[in-house]
């Protein structure tokens, strides 16, 4: 006599598959968050550092034509007023004179050094760098380089951009704002004076509600008179 034995097989319901999918889904999901959070983390880190090399290539141009212009120092040259032929025109010192000249025409706003919490000021509408008396350096010339539409809004990150000829055709987020300060008397420093060269960059960077921006501050002294 054969006995046949029932095989009771018991499948998932639907509750429990969907309960499965919403646990697959949220892990998915959370996975994917932590992957864009950490690729925006280490693009953020890179975009800071390139702006950073930008930044000390300004810094130290800055610091070549003071020292330039102090071991051609000549009493009474100004570049602005008098004849500056004895200076050699084209020359680091000289380049120092012309930024020295746009300096002493345009004075800078401490204003101008603070960051806005909500954008650049590049990219408010109508603004003339010129008033708060920014410039930018070409650190492959080390040359000077007044503000002519040359200041941009930042595509990727702060930079300045040259031509096939190593011209500045744009400054990208990045700006220097000097402040001059009275002349020093006394003391033997009759002569003596120094400009605070405030360095910003400016920049939007992808997962970011507020610009990343970065700073530093290049004391420089000169001789005048």
């Amino acid at each position: 006599m054969l006995v046949h034995k029932r095989h009771n097989t018991k499948g998932d319901t639907l509750i429990e598959a969907l309960f499965a999918i919403t646990i697959f889904s949220l892990v998915a999901v959370g996975g994917l968050a932590i992957m864009n959070q950490g690729t925006a983390t280490a693009q953020r880190a890179l975009e800071i550092t390139l702006v950073r090399n930008q930044i000390d290539a300004q810094a130290e141009t800055l610091r070549y034509l003071n020292s330039s212009y102090i071991a051609a120092y000549q009493p009474g040259v100004s570049g602005c007023t008098d004849d500056p032929s004895n200076i050699n025109l084209g020359s680091p010192a000289n380049q120092w004179q012309l930024m020295q000249c746009y300096i002493a025409n345009h004075s800078a706003k401490p204003s101008s050094i603070e960051f806005s919490d909500t954008s650049c000021p590049q990219n408010q509408s109508g603004y003339n760098p010129s008033d708060d008396g920014w410039f930018i350096l070409n650190t492959k010339k080390a040359s000077f380089v007044a503000p002519a539409g040359q200041f941009t809004t930042a595509q990727t990150y702060s930079q300045v951009r040259y031509n096939a000829g190593d011209q500045v055709t744009t400054a990208d987020g990045i700006w220097i704002v000097p402040i001059r300060a009275a002349t020093v008397a006394g003391n033997n420093q009759d002569n003596a004076g120094y400009i605070d060269f405030y360095i910003r960059a400016c920049w939007d960077s992808p997962g970011q509600s507020v610009p990343v921006t970065i700073g530093t501050i290049v004391r420089l002294y000169e001789p005048r008179g």
